[in-house]
């Protein structure tokens, strides 16, 4: 593709497992758009000069953002949503001619859409890591009223603080003590992604109408997820949300809806690139 269309990408560290640009570029084809989407590594000592230099360019549309950078990138825009007051992370910054970069929160609706597709009506989570993926989890699923929230976390204190700032009564958990017998189980952490140390959780406790979800895509199928189709549980993987997610960035970078009609197509197109 040309060098001047004008592009949306995703930044991280690490950024190479990254299964965006293949969605976002799927879309663009699919709609005959002439824009593009790229993947940029991205340091967290570089985000100062990422953003200045993106700035500059007038075929920059703007950005998803995923780890380490959904909290740090909260001092780079402005925030007109007060996404950062309510989730606390951003992972989508938008990028308006002559004007501010916006920073809003595609994943809190990306995450609940796979939920409400299979009916899911629980009242109770344990929610794996507090990151920024997991305030974003955090918010979404006290919107839907969900009641009893527990935080598995190596630092107690983050998992505190991530209660505090949403306002939500719950509980504490090492990352060693026994999961809760809880309605859905979501690993918000890179744990068992390719290249990160493996997620290791005894899902005994999980009574049977409980669903497992795992955030992370690379693989598609974690060991989280293997388990817990080997007890009989509902699992949902990573690229539901991470299409989700981006189903709602994709308007706002390209003001066009994504042909969502082509899912299946997109998944098999996704799923043949991990193999």
């Amino acid at each position: 593709m040309s060098a001047t269309l004008p592009y949306a990408e995703v930044i991280g560290d690490p950024i190479a497992h990254s299964k965006s640009p293949a969605i976002h570029n799927f879309w663009l084809g699919k709609l005959g758009i002439e824009a593009e989407y790229r993947k940029t590594h991205v340091k967290p000592d570089e985000l100062a000069a990422y953003f200045l230099k993106r700035r500059a360019d007038p075929d920059w549309l703007g950005c998803n953002v995923t780890i380490p950078h959904k909290v740090a990138v909260m001092d780079y825009v402005s925030d007109p949503g007060k996404v950062g007051e309510v989730i606390g992370a951003m992972n989508t910054i938008a990028c308006e001619t002559g004007g501010p970069l916006i920073g809003t929160n595609t994943d809190a609706g990306g995450f609940l859409a796979p939920l409400q597709a299979v009916g899911w009506k629980g009242k109770s989570a344990c929610i794996i890591g507090a990151g920024g993926a997991a305030r974003a989890i955090l918010y979404a699923l006290d919107a839907i009223g969900v009641t009893d929230i527990v935080i598995m976390a190596r630092d107690a204190s983050k998992g505190h603080a991530l209660l505090d700032r949403a306002g939500v009564k719950g509980r504490v958990i090492g990352m060693d003590a026994p999961l809760p017998p809880v309605d859905l189980l979501v690993n918000s952490s890179p744990l068992g992604m390719a290249g990160k140390p493996p997620l290791q959780v005894d899902l005994a406790p999980l009574p049977a109408h409980s669903v497992v979800y795992d955030i992370v895509y690379a693989p598609l199928d974690t060991p989280l997820l293997l388990a817990a189709r080997a007890r009989g549980l509902a699992a949902i993987d990573g690229l539901e949300m991470l299409i989700g997610q981006a189903a709602l960035a994709f308007d706002i970078f390209f003001d066009a809806q994504p042909p969502r009609e082509h899912d299946a197509e997109l998944r098999a197109l996704l799923m043949a690139a991990e193999g």
